[in-house]
């Protein structure tokens, strides 16, 4: 064939085959600077961010939790996965051999395309050779696959790292659930008591003939509701237990060893008082969600690749023949090698489809981590300022819960000298309960904030190294966020 004539047959197979679409834009992914990350950096500590609270036993769930929570284990599985597939992408770009070899018995027809002697007679069949195969990539589509699973196999372990995070939170809410439904059952416990103490004063009135029996039946009335509200305390704490076990990777024989809580609120859990600026490089999810667009690029990039021609070296050897004396022969050898070019020209819109999915794929990872990127924000403030409102409300209800104590005992005194009926009491007591009840949330409130807040941050800080830079208060930085 001369020059020209290959040429001329290459040109029409080039002007044949399936050519790749123009690139689509894409929607661009979120910086820090575009969402008001604006306070200080946080640094890791090498500690548990649980730690803080100085309790044995949330340690000691939160670990568990850590190394047997089925929830931990299934995202431990995906990684495995992902590196298995990871695995298998690279093995693409190395060379693969094969050793095939067979033995047939068989008749061959007649009039068929085997000749005589052996036509119309039965005979074995035999023959053994090895392949050798190796896929150049000259246009780096098995690359970019490999540089895609790569991506993935890191997102999983990122993904990893937040169901840690995750997990470690969880337990520690429920944790100090359990504390608030402990104080409100010793709230209880204590309206009981005093609730008795009336009781005792009103029958002594009724016996002086200071009150009636209504007096007295109001009292006596009084007494089974402080005696629910405990109950419904003592259950809640039970349903804390239960959910602590699960979060731990424990069952129901778990429940009996988890005991009160022996927290000390007040002193535990640094914050950080705005948006860090490196907010979104310490998040795993967010990290993931990156990893997940570059993921997804590169399989764009491995899909656009297919359009070209696959160049691959194709070798082989081996020995075949009729019968098995011939099958040893010199004759029976046989081998080539050389080059295999394989050129998509017409695969009815297969490849076309195939890049335009990756093109959207790359589109909903982008988008995915751009909403990633806002809701970490979004919690990260959420937090600031349920933080700054509960410790404004917690100021609030002490001056609160103080002056009812006070009118509470004063209402006590007046009612034991006859001065006050039996209903100033009531509500003066009432109202104290209500102000203990309340007080004990906002404590239990601040804490699980805290603990929401260090999850959305990424996890625990260094309050020291991140005290060096100055930041605005988080009423400041909210202001200043903007997607």
């Amino acid at each position: 064939m001369s020059f020209k004539t290959t040429l001329l047959l290459a040109s029409v197979l080039l002007g044949g085959c399936v050519l790749p679409p123009k690139e689509a834009s894409h929607p661009a992914a979120l910086a820090s600077t575009r969402v008001g990350l604006i306070g200080a950096a946080v640094e890791p500590t090498p500690d548990g961010w649980w730690n803080s609270f100085d309790d044995p036993q949330l340690d000691r769930l939160i670990r568990a939790g850590l190394k047997d929570s089925p929830t931990l284990a299934q995202a431990q599985a995906r990684v495995a996965d992902a590196l298995a597939r990871s695995q298998i992408a690279q093995s693409k770009l190395l060379p693969s051999a094969n050793l095939d070899a067979s033995a047939l018995y068989q008749r061959a027809p007649e009039n068929y395309l085997i000749p005589p002697p052996l036509a119309g007679h039965t005979f074995w069949m035999g023959q053994a050779g090895a392949s050798l195969s190796w896929d150049l990539d000259f246009f780096g589509k098995q690359a970019d696959a490999v540089r895609s699973a790569q991506a993935l196999t890191h997102s999983a372990e990122l993904d990893v790292e937040d169901a840690k995070l995750l997990l470690g939170t969880a337990i520690a809410q429920a944790y100090v659930e359990l504390y608030r439904q402990n104080a409100l059952a010793d709230i209880a416990e204590r309206s009981a008591a005093q609730r008795e103490n009336i009781v005792a004063i009103t029958r002594r009135r009724v016996a002086a003939g200071v009150d009636t029996q209504l007096e007295l039946r109001q009292a006596e009335g009084q007494l089974p509701q402080a005696h629910v509200a405990r109950d419904q305390a003592q259950a809640a704490a039970q349903l804390a237990v239960h959910e602590l076990a699960a979060l731990s990777g424990q069952g129901a024989d778990a429940y009996g060893a988890i005991q009160r809580p022996v927290l000390n609120l007040d002193a535990a859990l640094p914050v950080p008082t705005a948006l860090p600026v490196n907010l979104l490089a310490r998040r795993p999810d967010v990290l993931s969600a990156r990893l997940q667009i570059e993921a997804a690029d590169s399989q764009r990039l491995a899909d656009r690749a297919a359009f070209y021609p696959d160049i691959n070296l194709k070798a082989l050897a081996g020995v075949g023949a009729f019968g098995w004396n011939n099958l040893v022969q010199s004759s029976a050898l046989g081998f080539g090698a050389g080059p295999l070019i394989s050129l998509p020209l017409f695969d009815g819109g297969r490849l076309r489809a195939q890049y335009k999915s990756s093109e959207a794929q790359l589109d909903e990872a982008i988008d995915g981590y751009n909403d990633t990127v806002l809701r970490a924000v979004q919690q990260t403030a959420d937090q600031l300022t349920r933080i700054d409102a509960l410790m404004r409300e917690r100021v609030e209800q002490q001056q609160t819960l103080e002056a009812n104590e006070a009118a509470y005992k004063l209402a006590e005194e007046r009612y034991r000298a006859g001065l006050a009926s039996y209903l100033s009491v009531l509500n003066a007591e009432t109202q104290v309960l209500t102000a203990r009840q309340t007080m004990v949330d906002i404590v239990a409130d601040q804490a699980i904030a805290r603990v929401t807040l260090l999850s959305a941050i990424g996890g625990s800080f260094d309050a020291r190294a991140s005290s060096a830079g100055t930041a605005p208060n988080s009423a400041q930085v909210l202001t200043r966020v903007t997607p």
